[in-house]
């Protein structure tokens, strides 16, 4: 794999673990009455908007979540890294697909906020027309689905320590370092599979209530975790796990190995 690609890729990988650690932050914060917000990728990008050269701030963010929508792009049609077109490998780079269209979102929404021509994005927000009906429950308890499983295959990671082959973990000599990767990805892939357990939950209790007029959003999540039994100390939890997943992403950019 050329230089350029790996720069590329550990650049978006600096983005990405950016939105984590603010997201993560600000919820954390809002949690425990410290200020802050219930902030899910697109309050992140509001919060950086109205910081000191805020508008600087979201181009440098917006090019570096381009960048990871490249590398995504590029696992997904040139498979650098021999992922493989068996069932496996296919499903591993649809997902691969949908992350990409999911920071492109982001990465256009960073670009409109400086030409002033982004909104903000609330709790929720409504469905498309052609989803309201019956095609839309299907397609919420699909979506449900889909998103249990990926939250299974987060949890399954932090289980199995499988997170630990994208490093050249022994050429690692500090041992400090090895065990900040090893922590901080297995609590950030703990947090988003509970995030994503949550989100597929909307959508089935939606497709099964027939009630697909609004999308639910990860400040929902955070808002179920908060007012669930010891809500104050879930969420914290959860989003102490989000900056940790932050962190993993910033040791990715910084130590991931990379497939010839």
């Amino acid at each position: 794999m050329n230089s350029k690609l790996k720069k590329i890729a550990r650049t978006g990988y600096v983005a990405k673990g950016s939105v984590y650690a603010i997201t993560g932050i600000l919820t954390f914060l809002a949690a425990f009455n410290m200020g802050g917000q219930k902030a899910g990728k697109f309050q992140a990008l509001e919060f950086l908007e109205k910081q000191s050269f805020g508008n600087a701030i979201l181009i440098v963010m917006g090019i570096g979540l381009l960048c990871y929508v490249i590398w995504r792009a590029i696992q997904v049609f040139q498979d650098p890294e021999n992922i493989g077109s068996d069932k496996k490998g296919k499903v591993k780079r649809a997902a691969f697909g949908v992350s990409a269209l999911i920071y492109l979102a982001l990465a256009v929404s960073a670009f409109m906020k400086v030409i002033n021509a982004g909104g903000s994005s609330g709790s929720g927000s409504q469905s498309p027309d052609f989803m309201t009906g019956q095609v839309g429950v299907f397609i919420f308890a699909a979506i449900g689905i889909g998103v249990i499983g990926a939250g299974i295959n987060q949890i399954k990671k932090a289980y199995t320590k499988s997170f630990l082959s994208k490093f050249d973990y022994k050429s690692i000599s500090e041992e400090k370092r090895r065990k900040t990767i090893k922590n901080t990805g297995l609590m950030g892939l703990i947090a988003r599979g509970v995030i994503f357990f949550i989100l597929g939950y909307f959508f089935i209790r939606a497709a099964i209530e027939s009630n697909t007029s609004e999308i639910k959003s990860t400040t929902d999540a955070f808002s179920f975790l908060q007012d669930s039994s010891y809500g104050q100390y879930l969420l914290g939890a959860v989003a102490a796990g989000l900056v940790c997943y932050g962190i993993y992403m910033f040791m990715m950019a910084k130590y991931r190995k990379f497939k010839a």
